[in-house]
């Protein structure tokens, strides 16, 4: 019986320690547990930290418009509820309390109608700016070359603005997908620790998730639709490119046949004709020519009205040849100069305009100037005391103005003269014959020359005088007896050969007895002064 006793105490022992041992264990495990939860809170709260960290420095353009939008809703419901309590307040008996609660809440209403104001943008939808493609400009019309730089410009910029669109697009699945995360770790913590309510944050976030997908989904699609009008445009735009290089190539081949067509006639023109300035005009002729036809391709190629072109052109001419009338007059003197052949390149001329008078030698006919060089002549010698000048002359002046050809034609040489005046007692006679046998000795070769050249005129002018000899004058001057020598020279050196003459006549007349050279003289004839007769005596 005292055994039986003995081992039921046993078994209660036993039982009591399992029982002490299996409270221990729950209580450790409890402890585990609550340990394990607050780990798993505080890893998601971290966790949710750094989105919310990641959001903020993310500064993405799609937030700032998503927390104006929410920003605009606070305002306004704000707004309604202060412009309730402010009606609310004024129905009910005045105090001062109130008084000044009513002034609180007014200003409080302007300042949220302010806000509104400025938040207007986006009371219809957060994200209508975003959704909308950026406007490329008006699709360019490729007609011309230089059309072509503004086609690809515009090809460029599609495809930028593509290029940034589809970057907003994977901006916001980067956001969506953190705030679907950060919507899963509320919904975590919401589960691990009940006592704190995350209903607010979350149903937030569900609704910032709402409508970032609903902008996603727009925004896909139209980055479809936006993708097929790239394409298009781009093959619009390439197609009109290919057309105006082809278009280009063709006007480049016709150019360059005109050119080689203008550079075979040249040669042909050097060719066959010999004289310089036959082939100087010629030349120019040719190459006015071949540009003309060129501007006149250009122009036919790339205006698509041509009849309005015409009469826009036709208006402008009437206005210009007023405003420009100086100009189109050396236009029209130079078509005269040209088909007239009235001057040439390398002729010798004379211009005088107000008192100004020019010799020199033709360098250009241009289609708005005569370019001249001076030459040292008489008129330099004896008028403007300088010589060398490049003078230009208007080619309208050959209208209004005196110019004189010394070299016009096949005519190459000119009448000089020289006078030398003689005593009244010399012998005029002799003199007369040694002035024009020096005349003739050093002119006779531009004689024959002249001669020859004058057969030559008689097809084109009616020449009456033909006489080519050297001429000599006489003539009864204040002071003696003027003998006036007149010899064709060369139209480039007057100066050369009467200098030459000059002092051979000179030397001719110092070496004859009867011959006297008469210059500017006075004679004084004088009287022996009578003697003066004595007074008269006074007889007293």
């Amino acid at each position: 019986m005292k055994h039986f006793q003995f081992l039921l105490t046993a078994l209660f022992c036993v039982v009591l320690t399992l029982n002490a041992a299996s409270t221990e264990d729950k209580k450790a495990e409890e402890a585990a547990t609550q340990l394990s939860k607050e780990i798993e809170i505080q890893n998601a709260q971290d966790e949710l930290s750094k989105i919310q960290k990641e959001l903020s420095r993310a500064n993405s353009i799609w937030l700032k418009n998503y927390n104006s939008y929410m920003a605009y809703q606070g305002a306004r419901k704000s707004l309604r509820e202060v412009n309730y309590r402010i009606v609310q307040l004024q129905n009910r008996s005045t105090s001062v309390e109130r008084k000044l609660e009513i002034e609180a809440l007014q200003a409080k209403q302007k300042v949220l109608t302010e806000q509104i104001d400025l938040l207007k943008a986006q009371s219809a939808s957060p994200f209508v700016s975003l959704l909308k493609p950026d406007e490329a400009g008006e699709l360019p019309s490729i007609t011309n070359p230089f059309d072509i730089f503004t086609g690809l410009s515009y090809v460029k910029r599609l495809n930028s603005q593509y290029n940034d669109y589809i970057l907003r697009e994977e901006e916001l699945q980067e956001i969506i997908a953190l705030l679907e995360h950060q919507v899963g770790l509320y919904k975590d913590l919401r589960e691990l620790n009940p006592k704190v309510d995350y209903e607010v944050e979350l149903d937030a976030t569900l609704l910032q998730v709402e409508k970032f997908k609903l902008a996603l989904e727009t925004l896909v699609s139209t980055a479809e639709v936006y993708e097929k009008r790239l394409e298009s445009t781009e093959a619009k735009i390439n197609k009109e490119i290919k057309d105006q290089i082809f278009k280009l190539l063709n006007i480049g081949m016709i150019v360059v046949v005109l050119f080689l067509i203008s550079f075979l006639f040249k040669r042909v023109i050097k060719r066959y004709i010999v004289d310089n300035e036959r082939f100087y005009m010629a030349n120019k002729i040719v190459t006015f020519i071949n540009v003309t036809l060129i501007i006149l391709i250009l122009l036919f190629s790339y205006i698509d009205n041509v009849g309005y072109f015409a009469t826009v052109l036709g208006f402008a001419s009437a206005g210009l040849a007023i405003a420009m009338r100086d100009w189109f007059m050396s236009l029209l003197g130079w078509l005269v100069i040209v088909v007239g052949g009235s001057i040439h390149v390398g002729d010798r001329v004379r211009f005088m305009k107000d008192g100004m008078e020019y010799v020199g030698d033709v360098l250009d006919v241009s289609m708005q100037r005569i370019t001249i060089m001076e030459d040292v002549t008489l008129t330099t010698v004896e008028v403007n005391r300088r010589a060398g000048r490049i003078v230009f002359i208007p080619n309208n002046y050959i209208f209004t103005s005196m110019i004189a050809n010394y070299s016009h034609g096949s005519l190459k040489t000119v009448w000089d003269g020289i006078d030398i005046v003689i005593t009244f007692d010399s012998n005029h006679k002799k003199a007369s014959h040694l002035v024009k046998e020096i005349c003739r000795k050093y002119s006779k070769g531009y004689t024959d020359i002249t001669r020859k050249q004058i057969n030559k005129l008689r097809d084109k002018y009616s020449l009456k005088n033909s006489n080519v000899e050297p001429r000599i004058f006489t003539f009864i001057e204040s002071n003696g007896i003027k003998v006036s020598a007149w010899y064709l020279t060369n139209a480039y050196a007057t100066l050369t050969l009467r200098s030459t003459i000059s002092a051979d006549i000179v030397d001719a007349f110092n070496a004859e007895s009867d011959i006297t050279i008469a210059y500017p003289t006075q004679t004084f004839y004088t009287a022996p002064i009578p003697p003066k007769s004595p007074p008269p005596m006074d007889t007293q």
